[in-house]
């Protein structure tokens, strides 16, 4: 019996994340056992890894300079002046605190689009305090994703103009005209499913008080702070930032630009330079390689043909089905995804193969987009090499207490996947 290469590698992959191999050996083997089973030579296997790397070359470069920004933020103080003003805020309420974390990682998205690069700035001096609220970290986990992800889907700014915009331009090449201002007419109703995912995570599964033991690293000391100099021009920094990144559409651009500012006004030293970018990459450098070795990764599977074979196997069965149809191409969407650890570079793969299917069995123009959105998403939440987990757990396991997998990616996954597959379903059924 012949195994399909991409299916037998994903389920490798989540094995050996499940058994607590690390990420990139998990990657690695994964990618080996694909070229094996497509009957590829090692050296073919190699070359298509080491070469598919670059492909998110921008991205991981992206990290390194945004996660160097925070580590200037921190060396300025002005890390922990948000941190003791957000604590002021809340005055003991969990569900504040909760709900700030959610805002900024909206806002990480749209208003000041720096990714992930926020969560190992801000989350680490907020632990002690989640610690005496006894806040179960898994709810927070949930909160990050959901910030991260839901605004992409939903909203049209920011990395969900890019989102949407792969949407539209995919689903245009393979027969169906869409303009990108189209899209989030129709999958804002995916980010209300995850929404109620999210409070459903919240204020019923994990509730409950959950002990962590303070440790010192994490405790964050109450003091009267005020904004100095070096704080101003550190804020300055990171609205630079921003600007460059909008006008220029390069990220690493306008980090770099921002960092520029910061050392240029002295809000950091330039003797500090080297020991900042030191740390930047070891707050960032490990997000920013396993999001390069996913990029190879991907690309062994798309050359072993399996995702093809996958498709065209199943096709006899679910031409006549609509709703068949529809659970066939979210579960190869969610298989891809949680493969590639990307919703947006899942998008090509499944426009290719099932927007002319989608046509050919009558699917209005709103469920195709709702239907190739959901697809594409599925499976970025919970899988163990998504950006979209492996930030929030860099986060939460500064003192070692919040595991990757159980902690982050399996609340995630099945919060927010289940959640997106019954939205898509009822869309298909009645739009």
């Amino acid at each position: 019996m012949e195994f399909n290469p991409v299916v037998v590698s994903v389920l490798v992959l989540c094995a050996l994340c499940l058994f607590r191999v690390n990420v990139l050996f998990s990657l690695m083997i994964s990618a080996i056992v694909a070229g094996f089973l497509a009957k590829m030579p090692v050296e073919k296997i190699m070359n298509l890894f080491i070469s598919g790397m670059g492909q998110n070359s921008e991205t991981a470069l992206s990290y390194i300079l945004l996660g160097t920004l925070a580590a200037a933020m921190t060396h300025t103080g002005l890390t922990k002046v948000i941190s003791i003003k957000i604590a002021e805020f809340i005055k003991g309420n969990k569900y504040f605190l909760i709900g700030i974390l959610i805002l900024i990682s909206i806002m990480s998205q749209n208003l000041i689009p720096v990714h992930i690069a926020f969560i190992p700035i801000l989350i680490p001096p907020l632990l002690s305090l989640m610690n005496q609220l006894k806040i179960d970290r898994r709810a927070i986990a949930c909160s990050l994703v959901f910030g991260l992800k839901a605004p992409y889907i939903a909203l049209p700014l920011g990395f969900g103009l890019i989102f949407q915009g792969l949407i539209a331009d995919n689903m245009t090449q393979n027969g169906v005209a869409v303009l990108k201002t189209d899209v989030w007419r129709y999958s804002w109703f995916l980010g209300l499913a995850m929404f109620i995912a999210l409070l459903v995570a919240i204020f019923i599964v994990y509730r409950n008080p959950r002990e962590y033991k303070q440790k010192d690293e994490v405790v964050l000391e109450m003091e009267n702070v005020k904004l100095n100099k070096e704080h101003y021009i550190t804020l300055l920094g990171a609205v630079i930032t921003l600007v460059v990144q909008l006008i220029s559409g390069s990220l690493p651009l306008g980090a770099l630009i921002g960092l520029c500012v910061i050392f240029g006004f002295r809000a950091v030293s330039h003797k500090k330079m080297d020991f900042l970018i030191n740390e930047g990459v070891g707050l960032m450098g490990y997000i920013a390689f396993v999001m390069l070795v996913c990029a190879g990764y991907a690309l062994v599977l798309k050359e072993t043909g399996g995702i093809e074979s996958l498709v065209n196997s199943i096709l006899p069965l679910i031409e006549n089905s609509k709703i068949l149809a529809g659970c066939t191409i979210l579960l190869i969407g969610l298989l891809i995804t949680i493969g590639i650890g990307s919703s947006f570079g899942t998008i090509p793969i499944l426009a290719v193969l099932f927007v002319p299917l989608c046509v050919k069995l009558g699917f209005s123009t709103p469920v195709i987009i709702i239907l190739m959105c959901s697809a594409a998403a599925l499976g970025d939440a919970g899988s163990p090499a998504s950006d979209t987990t492996l930030g929030p757990t860099a986060g939460l396991n500064v003192d070692n207490q919040h595991d990757h997998i159980k902690d982050t990616c399996i609340p995630t996954f099945l919060h927010f996947n289940i959640a997106l597959f019954i939205a898509t379903l009822i869309a298909i059924c009645f739009l």
